[in-house]
Order: C-alpha cells, then structure tokens, then sequence
C-alpha cells in the first residue's frame, strides 16, 4: 500500500515550473508503472510532462476522468520543513504536491478490480502557467477511446477543516485574464516637460479610469475584479519617463463578463493613449482560464453522495475569485470541481503554506468511493 505521506513529502521536494516538471514526470511515471505493473486492462500514454492513465472496463458504457495538475509556483518556500523544496526559488504553495499524492492513491484503490466503465487518470502539467490542460484537449489527448464523458477534479483548500468538502451548482472559480499594458512616449529632463509626452502621467490617468469599469460597467450582482498589481516607469527623480508598464489581472464569474471587462481595458487604454499622444500596447491573455462551472445535475449527485457520507462535512459554497485551468476542460466536458479542506493558516501561494497531511488518507477514502460508484 502506498505510503501516501512519504509521496507526498518526496514530491514536495522537487516542485517545477509549468512544462518543465521533468523531475516530477519521472517520480509520477515510476510510481504509476509499478502500481499498473500487473494490471493488463491499463494503458498509458504521454504528453510533454503530463501523463494519461486509463483504466479500460469491462463492458463500457461511459468513461469518467480524474484531474490532477502537477506543477509547482516560483516562490522562496519559507515553512521551515525538512522536506523543504530542493529546487531554488521553487515550492508547491498551491498543494499541487497534495493533488498527485491524492492522485496516485485514488489510481491505486481503483486497480484494485477492474471496473465496468472507463477510468481515466490525468496528470497535468502547467496548470499555473500555460493552461496545460487545454493544450492538452488542443492536441488530442482526449480524441477518440479516451475522451470522458464526465470530468472530476479538487483543489485544497487552507480556511477549510479536514473533513470538510465544499463545492456548489454552478460556478466555482472565477475566469481570469492577464492583462499587460504599455504605454510609450517622449523622454526629458523633468524641467522641461513641455518637450517631452510622459508615460507615467498617462498610465496614472489609465490606473485611476479603469476602476471606473466595476463600478460603473458591471453589474453588481455579477460582480468583478480588475487589479493592476504592478507599474514600472522612470529611471529616477529628474528624468521624465519614456515607457510605463502595468500588469494586471481580470476576474470575472461568467465569460461574458470577461469579455466585456477585457474590451472596456482596451478601450480605456487606446482612450488615455490617444489624449495624451502616445503610444500603447495591450496584450489580453485569457487563454484556458476560464470560468470553472459546475455541471449542475453532477453536482448534485456529487455533493448527495459526500453529503450522506460518514465523516464528510459538505459545505454548499460560494464561488471565489481564484482561477483555475480546469475550467477549460469543464467548458469542453461536463465534470465538477470541488474544495477540499486543508486547515493550514496559510494561503495559497502563500510561502509558508504548509497543508495538514490528514486530509491526504481522508482524501483518498472519500474520492475513490465516489469514483467507484461512477465506474460500476
């Protein structure tokens, strides 16, 4: 039986950055060959550093998918632990280390008999990055035999206790959309502003207008976020700035909404850049992240079953303004994500994020009974 702990502890060490887990994709590849070493109604097949494990049936009528992603975050772990990341300047402070670690543990309890109905194992890599998993839908992974009828995947969860399992009907995290913005002018000496077109002045007008589009575009039972956490313009006190860089993020509860909130950014960009006579760039990168919604109907049977289950506490949530690439695959797939509680009192991302293995061997127990009833 494997020692889910250990795995864990192991994995924590060697976190990756999106699309370069190679480390990682050995360790998963090694674990996944000896448990399925034996078992003939297995195939496995490859993408970059992802990994698809399928469990062929018995007498298929349908096939059900479990999701894992696999990278890790550039971040300086600080938890003090004795399995500390070995990688510099590199840590699982999303609980990636514990989303394999359920993973394989959920493969090896569904091995233990072949099942009726297709099982499909999906380690993903890139998820913070590059939207693995839609590169992966893109390029076929899933054409064909190994397309799901339904698609299944967690995400810990810090504020939650062990135990607790928390999901609803609709939508679970929000669509996010990077936003880069540059604006290009004239530079000067400051005593001379008159011959110089100062980006900075302009950028600073943008940052305070495009506050303007949650207050005053979207509606407020909808509800969105638009933060622009990072300027950079200027050299120093006396130099007027030639370029201003800002980088931003948008999130938003539907993907109308994204798409309204992206295309009032531009407007407002080309607006302030054309007032003030300078040039912009604008880069809107969405890609794979959008809206995790629930599919209402697996949901619901979903959370009856936690909810009837001894020593799950099934909490109807509300959603967060945290993206996540899965939902992507749930836009393509009918499937549900779920919380699963972590009790740390750390965020995600957070450098001392460090989850209560507890919620590993609960985990494992809870999801592959469910699983077991979707393949039977």
């Amino acid at each position: 039986m494997l020692d889910l702990i250990k795995i864990r502890r192991e994995l924590h060490q060697i976190p990756e950055i999106g699309l370069e887990e190679f480390e990682t994709h050995a360790y998963l590849m090694a674990q996944i060959r000896e448990l399925t070493a034996d078992k003939s109604f297995v195939d496995i097949k490859t993408w970059q550093t992802g990994i698809v494990v399928k469990l062929n049936g018995f007498a298929p009528d349908k096939t059900i998918a479990w999701r894992t992603d696999i990278d890790g975050l550039p971040i300086v772990e600080d938890t003090g632990l004795t399995f500390a990341s070995r990688h510099e300047d590199r840590m699982h402070a999303c609980g990636h280390d514990m989303h394999m670690t359920l993973a394989l543990g959920i493969l090896e309890a569904m091995l233990e008999s072949q099942p009726k109905n297709n099982l499909i194992f999906l380690f993903q890599p890139a998820e913070e990055n590059e939207a693995g998993g839609m590169l992966m839908y893109e390029a076929g992974v899933f054409d064909g035999d190994w397309k799901p009828d339904e698609f299944y995947g967690l995400h810990v969860r810090p504020d939650l206790k062990v135990g607790d399992i928390a999901t609803n009907t609709h939508t679970l995290f929000a669509g996010t959309c990077e936003v880069k913005i540059n604006f290009k002018g004239t530079g000067g000496h400051a005593a001379f502003p008159h011959h110089a077109n100062d980006a900075l002045v302009a950028a600073s007008y943008f940052i305070t207008q495009v506050q303007t589009i949650v207050s005053r575009n979207v509606d407020p039972i909808e509800g969105a976020v638009v933060t622009f956490g990072s300027l950079h313009a200027g050299t120093t006190n006396n130099v007027i700035a030639e370029t201003a860089f800002l980088h931003g993020t948008i999130r938003t509860l539907t993907q109308e909404m994204n798409a309204l909130t992206q295309k009032r950014i531009r407007a407002i960009a080309e607006g302030v850049a054309l007032s003030f006579g300078l040039a912009v760039d604008i880069e809107l990168k969405q890609g794979g992240y959008l809206p995790v919604e629930n599919n209402p109907d697996l949901a619901q049977e979903l959370m009856t079953f936690f909810d009837a289950r001894d020593g799950v506490n099934l909490i109807d949530i509300a959603p967060a303004m945290t993206g996540e690439d899965f939902g992507y695959i749930l836009s393509k797939i009918p499937g549900v994500m779920f919380w699963l509680g972590i009790e740390t009192p750390y965020a995600l991302h957070h450098p001392k994020m460090s989850p209560n293995e507890a919620a590993l061997a609960f985990g494992v127990k809870q999801i592959s009974a469910f699983l077991k009833t979707r393949v039977l």
